[in-house]
């Protein structure tokens, strides 16, 4: 008999995840998600479109990647859904009459909300064709970026600007922007898992005229062996990929050809026999890329007191570093680019008190009395839900109630046995009905009960 097939691709307990187990189901509902939004679906025009498109691939994989949206909807619409969907952030792409493209970064559901305005952008496109060697989308976008944040803080030389941004405030800046991504333990995530960095730089004020200008870049993390020739790096690659062609899972292609030389030392001595070459010996650019020790992640077996000590009585470990390699690391642009600069910031979700506007300024004596409009605002607003939360518990007990009388009254009519509206009883007024239908009269009565 067939063993009945089991789902595993899509069904509870998939091992679909970035490291082949299933994630658990409390680390997915903490982990941060976000939805990136075009409000006004039909009007932003097709670069915006795109724009809204790259951002939602850089956000991958904790947002909604294909979402539609449609002509007709609201932020109330995506609010009502952010809550049973788990959403914790919304990007809001939109175009204003004048043609300016904004950006809001809100947190749901009570905000805060960042206004930005998007001065300058570049698509995904135009960064690959900017690139020589341009990264293809592959497993980077498993696993959320790495976020790095530069110079979020005023320096201690605008701190005396009357326009400077507050200090409570960069620092709600920056935790909204941490909040984006989950948290990452560097004693338990793996390296491997970072394959892609999003950099956040502020832009220095000019002339101490307290504007807040954000730089957004995304780049893919590459990373090869140092120390060893790029012919030795091209035997490695294509012994690699003969295991993979065994296996059934690699491509053809990709091998060195050795048809044309004797022995394969002449090609890893070069054509002119000056000896074995390394990066620095065979004629190419000097690779300049940060260079960084990559400790062994493989899991090991344990050994015992004994068994490591032996080692070190053999003599057979020289001072060497076990499971340690050096790696350079280059980054490679994926796109998009943005150029954000701050404008307001809200207390609610795209509503709510003026928290910091970068043209209007108010008084202290401004502020004091805005304070007092909102706080009597929110008592008024308190005021009303309490009435509302007494009305409809009235309306329930008084419901209630009716019910139970209702059925008093039905039971006390089948015992009295009252006359119908025909002076008929019981279902004497059905069958007139149906007689006067046979008739053809019915229409007429229908008339008349109408106009009343």
């Amino acid at each position: 008999m067939a063993r009945r097939r089991t789902k595993k691709r899509t069904h509870i307990g998939a091992n679909n995840g970035p490291s082949g187990k299933a994630v658990p189901a409390n680390k997915a509902a903490n982990s941060p998600k976000s939805m990136v939004i075009r409000i006004g679906a039909g009007e932003v025009g097709p670069s915006v479109s795109q724009l809204v498109k790259d951002v939602r691939h850089m956000m991958e994989p904790g947002t909604a990647a294909r979402l539609k949206e449609r002509r007709g909807n609201r932020l109330r619409d995506y609010l009502t859904m952010a809550g049973p969907l788990g959403v914790s952030h919304l990007m809001l792409f939109s175009r204003s009459e004048t043609g300016n493209t904004n950006m809001r970064l809100a947190i749901t559901p009570r905000g805060p909300t960042l206004h930005f305005q998007v001065e300058k952008y570049s698509l995904c496109k135009d960064v690959r064709k900017a690139l020589k060697h341009p990264k293809g989308g592959g497993k980077e976008y498993l696993t959320a970026p790495l976020l790095v944040m530069n110079n979020f803080t005023s320096p201690p030389s605008e701190s005396d600007s009357e326009n400077r941004v507050p200090k409570h405030l960069e620092s709600l800046v920056t935790t909204i922007f941490q909040s984006l991504f989950p948290p990452i333990s560097p004693q338990t995530t793996p390296l491997s898992s970072i394959k892609r960095v999003m950099l956040l730089n502020r832009e220095p004020a000019k002339e101490n005229d307290g504007t807040y200008t954000l730089n957004l870049r995304h780049y893919a993390i590459t990373t090869k062996a140092t120390g060893i020739s790029k012919p030795l790096r091209r035997l490695n690659a294509a012994e690699k990929l003969l295991h993979s062609q065994k296996s059934g899972k690699g491509k053809k292609g990709g091998l060195p050809n050795l048809g044309k030389l004797e022995d394969v030392a002449d090609y890893m001595i070069g054509n002119d026999g000056e000896g074995y070459m390394t990066d620095a010996t065979s004629g190419s650019e000097v690779d300049t890329d940060a260079e960084v020790e990559v400790v062994e992640t493989r899991t090991r077996k344990i050994l015992s007191k004994r068994q490591r000590e032996r080692p070190r009585t053999d003599g057979k470990n020289k001072g060497g570093k076990n499971g340690v390699e050096k790696r350079a690391v280059k980054l490679v642009e994926l796109g998009p680019r943005m150029k954000l600069r701050m404008t307001k910031v809200e207390e609610g979700v795209c509503t709510g008190k003026v928290m910091w506007h970068e043209y209007i300024h108010k008084t202290k004596e401004e502020v004091k009395e805005l304070d007092k409009k909102w706080e009597k605002k929110r008592q008024e607003k308190e005021a009303r839900k309490k009435i509302q939360k007494e009305n409809v518990e009235r309306k329930k007990k008084a419901k209630g109630l009716g019910a139970k009388e209702g059925e008093d009254d039905d039971e006390d009519d089948m015992d009295v046995g009252e006359w119908d509206s025909e002076g008929l009883a019981g279902d004497g007024e059905m069958e007139l009905n149906e007689e006067m239908e046979d008739r053809g009269e019915w229409g007429d009565e229908e008339e008349e009960i109408a106009a009343g």
